[in-house]
């Protein structure tokens, strides 16, 4: 049987996030995106929530509390309801954490794991995207060729979160290109390794509070023991499928947001003597993007209650996060349209959410559950 339920612990994360969320992140979230920076002192403050270190077993200095998919979904809604630039800079280190967790072997969960469970924010990267139009997550160029007990890597990443602030980045590349999603792995690389190159800081459209680099990979050479999984390798189709399901979280508590905001400002805007809101054209707007967030989170839901069995969902996260981008596109382009003329202007968090919201068609391995 199916209960949408919270268990006593969800609504404790989702009532203690949220609070966080209004008290700390959308007050600021307009100035960060102005001035292209997150206040380090609300990155520790979040921290302190211990989000990732709560998923991490005791025996590697975690908090020992079991990884629950449909938690972490919870949770990261409610960040983004406060800014998205800002959940994604606190999350990133998620994708190295949980990818090690899910998949490492026991000698790469002891050496990465318990960084992750201190009392300050640890910087870490993923590098998936990369610059080309045709991009694809089961056809990488980046490539990592076996050498004895070496990979030597070389390719080219773009939107690689905190690249410059972080120590280790987990890398995906091709061993057997060709072979679609099972010829990915993923490799834990030292930032400072020789042929690690990155970029100066991306200029993006949206989330422009999170700092983002293009890395080039030359001949960078890392230890056999640093492939994701070691000899077995890593089920690179299933920690994609992980981070999709975080976007689609993000995605649904960016939208509820712009919704909430729509919503209030139809029902105090007074035009001819009443509501806007009174305007059919206005009150079916806002039942379409009501509906269209709400179903996202049920499919987001769904997929993620299906990881948390065992049992398959990768086509079901798939969806959730294709869905989850048409999805904030049209309910952010809903409320600059309900502003009217102010929705264009800057000083209006519309236009903020409508920038961000494009970024979703794009994004992969941001950050992961």
């Amino acid at each position: 049987m199916v209960s949408f339920e919270l268990s006593d612990e969800q609504k404790m994360v989702q009532e203690t996030v949220n609070s966080f969320a209004a008290d700390q992140m959308e007050p600021i979230m307009r100035e960060c995106d102005e001035q292209n920076a997150i206040p380090e002192d609300v990155i520790a403050k979040g921290w302190e929530l211990g989000l990732l270190g709560g998923c991490i077993p005791e025996e590697y200095e975690g908090f020992g509390e079991e990884l629950s998919t449909v938690t972490g979904l919870i949770a990261l809604e409610e960040l983004a309801w406060g800014d998205l630039s800002m959940a994604l800079h606190l999350m990133a280190p998620s994708v190295l954490a949980i990818s090690v967790l899910d998949q490492g072997t026991e000698e790469q969960k002891k050496q990465i794991l318990p960084a992750f469970c201190g009392e300050e924010f640890k910087a870490a990267s993923s590098a998936l995207v990369e610059p080309y139009y045709n991009f694809c997550p089961s056809a990488l160029r980046t490539t990592a060729v076996n050498d004895g007990d070496e990979y030597v890597i070389n390719g080219k990443k773009c939107l690689v979160p905190l690249a410059q602030e972080s120590e280790n980045m987990l890398v995906f590349a091709a061993t057997a290109p060709g072979m679609g999603f099972a010829g990915v792995d993923a490799f834990i690389v030292p930032v400072s390794t020789k042929g690690v190159k990155i970029g100066e800081r991306e200029k993006n459209m949206g989330i422009k509070a999170l700092s983002t680099y293009s890395v080039t990979f030359k001949d960078c050479r890392v230890p056999a023991t640093a492939r994701l999984g070691g000899e077995a390798g890593c089920d690179f189709l299933r920690l994609l499928s992980r981070s999709r399901l975080a976007l689609a979280a993000l995605a649904v508590g960016m939208s509820r947001r712009a919704l909430e905001h729509s919503r209030d400002y139809a029902t105090q805007r007074i035009a001819f003597g009443e509501p806007i809101a009174s305007r059919q054209a206005i009150a079916f707007m806002i039942a379409e993007m009501a509906i269209e967030v709400d179903a996202t989170r049920l499919l987001a839901w769904e997929a993620a209650w299906r990881c948390d069995r065992n049992i398959d969902f990768e086509k079901e996260a798939a969806l959730a996060k294709n869905y989850a981008a048409d999805m904030a596109m049209m309910v952010c382009d809903r409320g600059v349209q309900i502003m009217g003329g102010h929705g264009y202007v800057r000083d209006n968090p519309v236009e903020l959410w409508f920038r961000n919201a494009r970024g979703f068609a794009a994004f992969e391995g941001f950050v992961m559950v």
